[in-house]
């Protein structure tokens, strides 16, 4: 009888020491998976950083025309109210 309960305490050892391998594996691929994942958004992050910088670019470049063009446009329209009065 003893002999029997040795066999199935061995038996229910293996199966956890198997799970244990599994779980294992799982966390291995899991660690894999978000390691990839970071490396993916560390090259957008990268990609977005360059956008804005040239979003910001354009913005001031746009925003310089647009303080030239503004400051003509002032003085016609200012010349158009002393015409009128």
């Amino acid at each position: 009888m003893l002999f029997y309960s040795l066999i199935g305490l061995c038996l229910v050892l293996l199966g956890t020491s198997g799970l244990q391998f599994v779980y294992l594996f799982y966390l291995d691929r899991v660690d894999k998976e978000r390691k990839r994942h970071i490396h993916d958004l560390e090259l957008q992050c990268k990609r977005l950083s360059a956008r804005l910088s040239d979003a910001e670019r354009r913005i001031a470049e746009q925003e310089r025309i647009i303080s030239a063009i503004s400051i003509d446009s002032e003085d016609e329209m200012w010349a158009d109210i002393i015409e009128e009065r």
